[in-house]
């Protein structure tokens, strides 16, 4: 009978049960690794912290549902008044105008500078590329329709936006993003996620840190490859516009004010304070299986709060400049859970920490559909 039990404390059945990650005993003690996330309420510490590595073969692939829904259905019991909250938010289109200028006046003055001076480098990385991810991320904040009432003038306004990026891409954008909220994490559906051969290709330091280098073209290039969509009349039309506006431009005032552009979106997506979010936002750390993770830093200020990204993934009709007060009113809800203290720890954690990769994501088995761009058409002729 003893033996039997002994036999039974020696077999790993946690084996049987599908488990994706690696046991304790092949590594040293779980709390000799080094923590990337921290906690505002240490009360819930115990639950989260303490779990072994990822197993860094494959993705985490879960059984369950994405968590914001259920999250969102909890505050709204909790907190009806919540949906005060919800509604578009007029500055933004105040703070599109003002960056596109300053984008639009940078380039101007950079025409007679050569775009290997270090004067050109440096105000693309510096102004140009923090410039860029603000509009990326208007045109983030806009896709939900949370800058006007109507819908034609948010896709407007995005098409705006999207000028001194200097490709045409926020029509696009926004069929992708609303799959990633409605089927966040489905493989072959949420484009946000790396490929495998993404995961297989880019494993070790070198790896990594040509992906964070270049991860805006990855964003770029991957949804067209994993999932395409169908043309809309204003797909065209962001199109149409957007190569008017890079002819003028050059037209008027040389090819070195569309370098210029190019260069800072570039930098937008690249080795940038500022886009340590895109890894920061779904990127599974410390073992844990949380699929979401927010950052209340300062750098917020120039990203539209994009950082309260639990809070954005929960109501997407709560625009930027209410989610503080949102995280606010349910802190029983966030402040439980690990959030990222800094966005470039974030890209510096993710090239040296030897469990973290691309294989570092959570997936769920997609189900086979054809991708369908909102055009909402009824709000349309209602507008």
């Amino acid at each position: 009978m003893t033996s039997t039990l002994l036999d039974e404390k020696q077999i790993d059945f946690s084996l049987f049960g599908g488990a994706e990650t690696l046991q304790p005993e092949k590594y040293p003690k779980i709390t000799d690794f080094p923590r990337r996330t921290v906690l505002i309420n240490p009360i819930s510490e115990a639950e989260h912290y303490g779990k072994p590595p990822q197993d860094p073969s494959d993705f985490l692939w879960l059984m369950t549902e994405e968590p914001h829904r259920t999250r969102r259905m909890a505050i709204m019991k909790a907190h009806p008044e919540v949906t005060k909250l919800m509604g578009h938010e007029p500055l933004t289109k105040y703070i599109v105008l003002g960056v596109v200028a300053l984008q639009i006046l940078t380039a101007y003055l950079l025409r007679r500078t050569s775009p290997f001076s270090a004067v050109f480098i440096i105000t693309a990385y510096i102004v140009g590329g923090t410039a860029n991810h603000n509009l990326f991320l208007a045109i983030h904040e806009i896709t939900h329709n949370l800058a006007f009432r109507g819908i034609i003038s948010n896709k407007l306004l995005a098409m705006f936006a999207n000028l001194p990026i200097g490709i045409p891409y926020a029509v696009t954008f926004k069929g992708y993003h609303l799959e990633h909220h409605k089927r966040m994490g489905e493989d072959g559906v949420d484009t946000d996620l790396p490929t495998r051969l993404e995961m297989l290709c880019l494993r070790n330091v070198l790896g990594k840190a040509f992906f964070c280098t270049f991860q805006i073209l990855f964003y770029a290039l991957r949804p067209g490859i994993v999932r395409s969509q169908r043309p809309t009349p204003w797909h065209f039309m962001n199109i149409a516009t957007q190569l008017l506006f890079d002819y003028i431009f050059f037209r008027l005032f040389g090819p070195r004010v569309l370098i210029y552009l190019v260069l800072s979106s570039f930098f937008a997506g690249s080795l940038h304070p500022c886009a340590g979010h895109f890894i920061a936002e779904h990127y599974l750390w410390d073992g844990l299986e949380q699929e979401t993770y927010s950052y209340y830093g300062p750098l917020n200020v120039l990203a539209y709060n994009v950082g309260y990204h639990n809070e954005h993934h929960d109501f997407p009709s709560v625009p930027w400049t209410r989610l503080p007060a949102l995280k606010a009113l349910a802190p029983e809800f966030y402040d439980v859970i690990p959030s990222h203290p800094s966005w470039p720890m974030v890209i510096f954690n993710f090239i040296f920490d030897d469990n973290a990769g691309l294989y570092s994501r959570a997936k769920r088995l997609g189900k086979p559909s054809k991708i369908v761009v909102e055009e909402d058409a009824e709000s349309d002729k209602a507008e």
